[in-house]
């Protein structure tokens, strides 16, 4: 296993990348705006990042094998590749999918925060990456992910965060910014998994995230979303992965806190799988 404290830039950029290039001319179909999925997984996180050139990119991957017909609605006949799978952080509803994921797609590299999951099924998930001979990545705050003029940025978590008791805190927060190929400034984009709203302050403190686009974390609860972090991150549109639950997500107080904003709020729940298209300094919107 690779850590970041060691080969982790170089094999990025020379051995993972350049099989991305490889791959994208020889079986994939190059695409040239960015086409981010937010994925209908149920009470779960998963979203699908397609780079210019074709390099694909999957969050998480929800709780259940759902995952697998959401990305063959997407991915053309015969493309069994994804050149990286990231896991938010060892919660159930985040990685569960992945384990199905594993077994039916060929994976460039396995990206993580370094935390082992705390129930049974987490093992699943390692021994089949053991079987695979996945790479295993581990990310932190400050590292970044670079492809052509799309660059993934890890704002969280620092050294404490990813020790916490509380695993939501342990979350890949990473925020993607693409060229826009109209010249004008890029496309922001922030993946927020589970965290609440002590790290949403942390990165409301310390990082410049006001995006595009968000993806509302821990499914609209009550714990995040708070009206400090809303306001610096001011996001044009903002997706909620939920479905059926006992918890009350998404929450009147979430709901509430993004419309004061005057932020665009789609669901998975009740639109399906979210699909946008970023082309021209325009965010194409799609429904399933």
């Amino acid at each position: 296993m690779l850590n970041r404290n060691s080969l982790i830039f170089l094999f990025i950029f020379l051995i993972v990348f350049d099989f991305f290039v490889w791959h994208s001319i020889i079986f994939g179909k190059s695409n040239k705006n960015l086409e981010v999925y937010f994925l209908n997984v149920g009470q779960g996180d998963s979203q699908l990042a397609i780079l210019p050139g074709g390099v694909k990119v999957l969050i998480d991957g929800g709780p259940s094998a759902k995952i697998v017909s959401e990305l063959s609605s997407i991915f053309t006949a015969g493309d069994n590749y994804i050149d990286l799978v990231v896991m938010s952080h060892p919660q159930y509803d985040h990685f569960a999918g992945l384990i199905d994921i594993l077994k039916r797609y060929q994976i460039g590299a396995f990206i993580y925060n370094g935390r082992r999951g705390e129930i049974k099924a987490f093992d699943e998930l390692e021994n089949i990456l053991k079987e695979k001979n996945v790479n295993k990545i581990i990310l932190a705050q400050g590292d970044k992910i670079k492809y052509g003029e799309s660059r993934f940025d890890v704002l969280s978590p620092d050294n404490n965060f990813v020790q916490s008791k509380e695993l939501n805190d342990t979350t890949l927060v990473i925020g993607l910014t693409a060229a826009n190929n109209n010249g004008e400034k890029p496309f922001k984009i922030l993946f927020t998994g589970d965290i609440g709203a002590n790290i949403e302050k942390y990165l409301a403190d310390n990082f410049d995230i006001n995006v595009d686009v968000l993806k509302v974390a821990h499914h609209g609860s009550k714990y995040s979303s708070s009206e400090e972090f809303l306001k610096k991150a001011r996001p044009k549109i903002s997706v909620i992965e939920v479905g059926k639950n006992t918890y009350g997500h998404p929450t009147k107080k979430a709901l509430d806190n993004l419309a004061l904003i005057g932020s665009q709020i789609f669901r998975t729940d009740k639109e399906g799988a979210i699909k946008l298209v970023f082309d021209g300094g325009k965010i194409n919107i799609f429904k399933k």
